[in-house]
């Protein structure tokens, strides 16, 4: 079976069957293959699992003073 790399606006990463219609909210992002090299390519490229939402509340609330 061949999977196809997809992920969503959060940047979160999974596979899915490649010529399956999509979930509502997910996007190939153009690499497909085994289910080993769709996991391999996703442990290369996810490498912070945090939602994008948080990663941004996160860094809208670094102001870096000496209290936080």
């Amino acid at each position: 079976m061949t999977y196809q790399v997809v992920v969503n606006a959060e940047e979160q990463y999974s596979i899915w069957p490649a010529g399956r219609e999509l979930p509502p909210g997910w996007r190939g992002d153009g690499v497909a293959g085994s289910k080993q090299e769709c996991l391999d390519h996703i442990e290369r490229v996810w490498v912070d699992m945090r939602p994008l939402s948080l990663r941004r509340a996160m860094a809208a609330g670094s102001g870096g003073g000496a209290g936080e």
